[in-house]
């Protein structure tokens, strides 16, 4: 199968995904998760790329990243991606692919958009039942997005978030908006209201992502 093109641009916001390799765990203990941590700040830190928010899970990760020039985020992501690996390697005494390959990546709309992204990220740890709250969950940016702590590495969105976050982000999704981000996850597919994301797709060479996955019926087939 080709690979989906990505489309990057200057100044878009990217939700941005990676997993251990067949789904594997990639973070065993807590250090792992800080050592990651600590390469994600050096990373923003080094490439010109805001980070709105994170969130680790055990065998995955979840970003909302914007870069000042579209170059910036595979730049950020490159350096990330091989520093952890070249860590998990010296510290574990492995070999081999610890991520499934690159990283996903889609563009978000800034509006109630960009708000249904930072809630999803936020409340992974949630959904998938390791905590009944993401306030409990130290390996995100909810955090700081919720005003517990100060926020460390993390810019503000570009829209205000709701009040009582905490509870909104605890707040399921419904199903009409978990299809439409499993969607986007699986296809690469801008993330936003039906006329921008056909906008988007056309100005980003991003076509393909708005058409169901597999090959096209002949003529004559049901």
């Amino acid at each position: 199968m080709p690979r989906i093109p990505r489309g990057f641009g200057d100044n878009q916001v990217y939700h941005v995904i990676n997993r251990g390799n067949a789904r594997n765990k990639v973070f065993h203990k807590d250090d792992d998760y800080i050592s990651f941590i600590r390469l994600l700040k050096e990373a923003i830190a080094r490439h010109p790329v805001k980070l709105y928010a994170y969130c680790l899970m055990p065998n995955h990760f979840h970003f909302l990243m914007s870069p000042y020039q579209a170059k910036d985020l595979s730049s950020c992501m490159q350096w990330l991606m091989t520093s952890h690996v070249r860590r998990y390697h010296t510290h574990y005494g492995s070999t081999g692919h610890i991520w499934q390959g690159r990283f996903k990546s889609f563009i978000v709309e800034e509006d109630s958009h960009i708000i249904t992204v930072d809630r999803y990220i936020e409340g992974n740890p949630v959904r998938g039942g390791i905590v009944t709250t993401a306030a409990a969950w130290p390996w995100s940016s909810h955090a700081e997005s919720a005003g517990l702590i100060p926020c460390r590495f993390v810019s503000c969105l570009p829209v205000e978030l709701p009040e009582d976050w905490t509870h909104y982000v605890d707040t399921p999704l419904n199903e009409a908006e978990l299809e439409k981000m499993r969607r986007s996850i699986s296809r690469q597919t801008p993330y936003g209201d039906e006329q921008w994301q056909k906008k988007v797709a056309l100005d980003y060479n991003l076509e393909a992502t708005l058409h169901p996955i597999g090959r096209p019926r002949k003529s004559g087939e049901a």
